[in-house]
């Protein structure tokens, strides 16, 4: 049919993080320390927060949801990255690498959108208190979350579609550990300036929606805080905020630096670093952030672990 998009490319070869012998075995043992690391880190979280009746209530409803996320982000990107460090096998099918792109888009997506319900959270439970639990009702909660879940699957869709109904008839080497858009449409060898535009302006408009709802809670946050006259009270409000305010920066900082812009702008070991950072590290960091900061969570914590212990 003319002008079809027309699919040659079967398979992609992925990068990978580096060809040198003697480094990629001390880098698989990194990446699977890292990784069994974020799974025992999030598991505990979500068991801590299952099993201790004082941790049910929105604040921690809303964690467990960032929990599950941080195990499924590494999840999708680590074990192929293991694979390639120990087998040298870079190949992923078309399919695998399409359905690859989809969930990361997916999680990241969700991930957004879940940050920004978090603040929402907070700035209920510190501007308005007394109304806290009507307003934020088990229903409302559930309602919330499943609407971040949504909104994350048919961002992603919407993604995914735009960039494999490009046509592949050239290169299929993967500049990335993982597929990605920017690396994935820089094979393309058909125009890819609409699906640019469509992804740039959907992302551009998603992701400052939930940028601007966080941005303006923290700020009705902060002067709520500075209002109170007990100096205990600012303490207990500002430690609550605290750890979900760092792992908004650490996420914010660097998935709009490499989504919200054209794959023209695209540098490949610039981004690899930095996709590492928010797509392995800061599900790593999330648990510890939240542990470190929260007297509640660290009480559950060492609850749970005694118990496994004995």
């Amino acid at each position: 049919m003319k002008g079809a998009n027309i699919t040659m490319v079967s398979k992609f070869i992925l990068v990978g993080l580096s060809d040198l012998p003697e480094v990629r075995f001390p880098l698989f043992l990194l990446f699977a320390l890292i990784y069994a690391a974020t799974l025992a880190g999030n598991i505990t979280i979500l068991v801590a927060i299952a099993t201790d009746l004082r941790l049910h209530n929105p604040m921690y409803f809303f964690l467990s949801n960032l929990s599950l996320l941080d195990i499924l982000c590494p999840t999708i990107t680590v074990p192929k990255m293991l694979d390639m460090l120990l087998s040298e096998n870079k190949e992923i099918s078309f399919v695998g690498c399409m359905l690859q792109l989809y969930f990361l888009i997916d999680v990241l997506g969700t991930e957004i959108f879940l940050l920004a319900v978090m603040a929402y959270d907070r700035y209920i439970a510190i501007c308005q208190p007394l109304q806290y639990m009507a307003i934020m009702s088990r229903r409302i909660c559930v309602q919330m979350a499943a609407g971040t879940w949504i909104s994350g699957f048919l961002n992603a869709l919407l993604h995914t579609s735009f960039t494999f109904t490009l046509s592949f008839c050239g290169s299929n080497e993967v500049n990335q550990y993982f597929c990605d858009i920017s690396p994935v449409m820089a094979l393309s060898c058909s125009s890819t300036y609409t699906s640019e535009m469509v992804i740039l302006v959907v992302a551009g408009v998603l992701g400052s929606s939930a940028f601007v709802i966080t941005l303006v809670s923290y700020v009705y946050i902060v002067f709520a805080i500075l209002r109170m006259n007990s100096a205990p009270g600012r303490y207990k409000a500002f430690s609550t905020c605290a750890s979900h305010l760092t792992v908004v920066g650490l996420f914010y900082g660097t998935t709009i630096f490499t989504y919200v812009r054209p794959s023209s702008r695209y540098s490949p070991n610039q981004d690899r670093v930095i996709s590492m950072f928010y797509g392995i590290v800061t599900p790593m960091l999330n648990p510890m952030i939240y542990s470190l900061r929260n007297k509640e969570v660290k009480r559950a914590l060492i609850r749970v672990v005694s118990q496994e212990r004995f």
